[in-house]
């Protein structure tokens, strides 16, 4: 029998059905931690309706994490009732990993808060679930009804994906970042490559990479049509999971044999800042194709480009610069943690005084639901995970999607600008 991937391992050792597994295979599986954001209301709606009384409880409520981070403070009384709904039902089930709407966001906060280990299998109410492989979980996004029975039973079945690697070599430009090369694997591979599929990111770049540009792509993965995505199972992700919490874990490597649908290799040497066109992620072109648009609002935060680094990369290249008049830049840090780094270092600081907007760490303008948004004819340039039509405001605005040094450039700017060249 040949070897495993990080996917087959993680669900065999889950599985309840059978350990023995290959892809293909339809399994019951072991939930070692539940995720869910704005959706728990929904899900507090349905345990109203079971009956008899005495089963209207969580399968285990220390293994659920719930934080309020869409719609985050409440912009409207019906979000506000959600926000209720939501609070009384933690209270009642007696979860006590609740993170009311200061903490940040979901996919930050988690491992943040040391709930995230090597091995676990993780599900969420939110598709960008699979920003934890870059900690070595096997973790994805699920839809509500699935999400409910995860809540009474603490179980779900799977189907188990085959795997595709992508071995990533040689060293990134200056001011070319992870983003530019999981933006450039959508351009060339379209968002389907990996419809229920897993990744693998293997190879010398990934190792280089910081944990916070590892999340970056693990979180886009999701948008090539991943359901796992596997950042590199080394002793970088283990002295970081090592800081956040004391609970024993093990890294879960692939075997050397193990069978891949297909590897690809990218030499990123000669890659340059990538932006997503509107209106879909695999609509790719190089900066230099479509520098010198002209902009009106540039967007740096999200679960895909919200962390420290992101906003320090940002600072470095607003320092002694001003923000262009005709744009206003928005700032969303993705968690309370980072906010704070940024406000300790100076790093808030320089983004205030270059004229840009930092708001209180939620989801904000990544899906226009809470400041942000567009008007007709308007553009902007995001660090967020998706540009399609009207997901921050008006149908007829028009977002590119592109890495923390090209959405600051551009700022400046007033234009897609290659930060290669500032």
């Amino acid at each position: 029998m040949s070897g495993k991937t990080i996917a087959e391992k993680i669900l065999a050792a889950h599985s309840l059905s059978k350990k023995e597994i290959s892809p293909g295979d339809i399994i019951n599986a072991k939930i070692d931690l539940i995720m869910s954001h704005i959706g728990t209301a929904k899900v507090a709606l349905d345990f109203r309706k079971i009956k008899p009384s005495k089963m209207r409880k969580v399968f285990d409520p220390d293994k659920i994490v719930v934080l309020l981070d869409h719609y985050s403070p409440a912009p409207s009384e019906k979000w506000a009732a959600a926000h209720d709904i939501i609070r009384k039902f933690v209270k009642n089930h007696s979860i006590n990993s609740f993170y009311d709407i200061r903490e940040g966001v979901c996919h930050q906060v988690l491992p943040e808060k040391g709930h995230v280990r090597p091995g676990m299998l993780v599900v969420g109410g939110d598709s960008h679930t699979t920003t934890y492989g870059a900690f070595n979980a096997a973790s994805c996004g699920i839809g509500n009804t699935d999400l409910f029975y995860a809540y009474v039973k603490g179980e779900l079945w799977f189907r188990v994906p085959s795997t595709i690697k992508f071995n990533i070599t040689s060293n990134l430009q200056h001011r070319v970042m992870s983003k530019d090369i999981i933006i450039k694997m959508a351009g060339d591979y379209t968002a389907e490559i990996a419809t229920y599929k897993s990744i693998e990111f293997s190879g010398k770049t990934m190792e280089d990479l910081s944990i916070d540009s590892r999340m970056t792509m693990s979180n886009f993965a999701l948008e090539l049509g991943a359901k796992f995505a596997f950042g590199v199972p080394d002793q970088k992700v283990a002295n970081w999971i090592k800081n956040r919490t004391s609970e024993p874990f093990e890294l879960v490597k692939p075997d050397p044999d193990a069978n891949y649908d297909k590897t690809y290799e990218l030499d990123v040497s000669d890659l340059e800042p990538q932006v997503s066109c509107p209106h879909t992620v695999d609509n790719v072109k190089p900066i230099t194709e479509v520098s010198g648009t002209k902009i009106n609002q540039a967007f740096l935060g999200s679960c895909t480009n919200g962390r420290f680094e992101d906003l320090e990369v940002a600072a470095e290249i607003l320092a002694k610069n001003e923000i262009h008049n005709d744009v206003r830049m928005i700032v969303t840090p993705a968690s309370r943690e980072i906010w704070l780094e940024a406000a300790k270092t100076g790093v808030a600081e320089t983004l205030i005084n270059a004229g840009a907007i930092i708001t209180n760490p939620n989801c904000g303008a990544c899906f226009g639901a809470h400041g942000g948004l567009l008007g007709p004819g308007e553009i902007c340039i995001s660090s967020a995970n998706r540009n399609f039509k009207g997901r921050m405001g008006s149908e007829a605005a028009k977002i590119y999607l592109g890495s923390p040094a090209t959405v600051a450039v551009s700022a400046i700017k007033g234009e897609l600008t290659d930060p290669r060249d500032f």
